[in-house]
């Protein structure tokens, strides 16, 4: 069995994936960064070492899967896996599988970090301290007793959800269908009650993956529904935000910020009014990047985890979708 790994990881991590198919050729083509990043290049690879892998650890670009006629497994860096739907871009028989699981406590912690920054106005003294103004911004918000709605339950949800609950928020969660409260979480309700839930949420914070019922979601419809004065943050997909109804609401004062890891489209051109808008505080989707070691561990846990299933015929984690 070839395995080709398009990620740059560390000898530890190479020991374990290696531990976990012990009599396969695993290829590693580099992508020239500090062992350990996790960057990918996909590019990386020949297309002879494309043609002859069992198994692609890591993100390739789709368009090289059409040379990857023996692959049996690709398991993805990422929790996404939009562009590798597409009718024909699998080869046939071959398993997709993500990485869901790796990344809720670096999203979580990212996206919490940015809505306490602006409930304690820190981006406004952050631009007083460079102009060197000694100003009081005036009144700060809480999560101590404040509702707190997210918008997808799974493993980033229910991380930030955990995260809130600690610091002595109410939570309550959305997805698709309602059901029992995870840990963190003090009510789970079905997608169908969305607008009855917005009006009491002092923070909406999205984890929700894009799919044709969520893009546009969050519209001018939704955000008039928010409590004025409420916070809005998005830590899943760009597309679920139309973006001009979000500025509108900012604009006029409806809502006292924005944190958004992720727009559309990516990156935020320059002459975007996202930018600009107040109380909008952007970061260009790294919280679900490598910047956390143990996101790249998780990743190498859940690729050598399949590499053994695939071995002895156990179904494989996270599979989404089979060529």
């Amino acid at each position: 069995m070839n395995v080709l790994v398009l990620l740059d990881i560390s000898d530890t991590q190479r020991e374990k994936l290696e531990g976990a198919a012990p009599e396969a050729r695993f290829i590693y083509p580099g992508v020239g960064g500090e062992a350990g990043s996790g960057l990918t290049m996909g590019s990386g690879a020949t297309d002879g070492q494309v043609a002859a892998a069992d198994v692609i650890i890591g993100n390739i670009p789709a368009s090289r899967l059409a040379g990857a006629g023996r692959l049996k497994l690709l398991q993805l860096n990422s929790a996404g896996y939009d562009a590798y739907l597409a009718p024909g871009t699998m080869p046939a028989g071959a398993s997709l599988c993500c990485a869901v699981g790796a990344y809720g406590q670096a999203v979580s912690e990212h996206v919490l970090a940015m809505v306490l920054s602006l409930m304690k106005r820190l981006p406004g003294y952050r631009d007083s301290q460079r102009e060197h103004a000694w100003v009081d911004l005036g009144p700060v918000t809480t999560l101590l007793g404040a509702h707190v709605l997210v918008l997808g339950c799974g493993d980033i949800g229910g991380h930030f959800a955990r995260l809130c609950s600690a610091m002595g928020a109410h939570v309550a969660g959305v997805r698709r269908h309602a059901g029992s409260a995870p840990e963190g979480f003090e009510s789970v309700h079905a997608m169908e009650g969305l607008q009855g839930l917005l009006p009491k949420a002092d923070v909406v914070a999205s984890f929700l993956p894009s799919a044709p019922s969520t893009r546009g979601l969050a519209g001018g419809r939704f955000f008039a529904s928010m409590k004025p004065g409420a916070y809005f943050a998005n830590g899943g997909r760009g597309d679920l935000v139309d973006e001009d109804a979000l500025v509108a609401a900012l604009r006029s004062g409806h809502l006292a910020g924005a944190a958004l890891d992720v727009t559309d489209p990516e990156p935020l051109p320059a002459d975007n009014p996202l930018w600009d808008a107040p109380g909008a505080l952007i970061t260009p989707h790294v919280s679900g990047g490598f910047h956390l070691p143990c996101v790249l561990d998780s990743i190498v846990d859940i690729a050598a985890g399949n590499l053994r299933r695939l071995r002895s015929g156990e179904p494989l984690r996270n599979e989404v979708a089979r060529g």
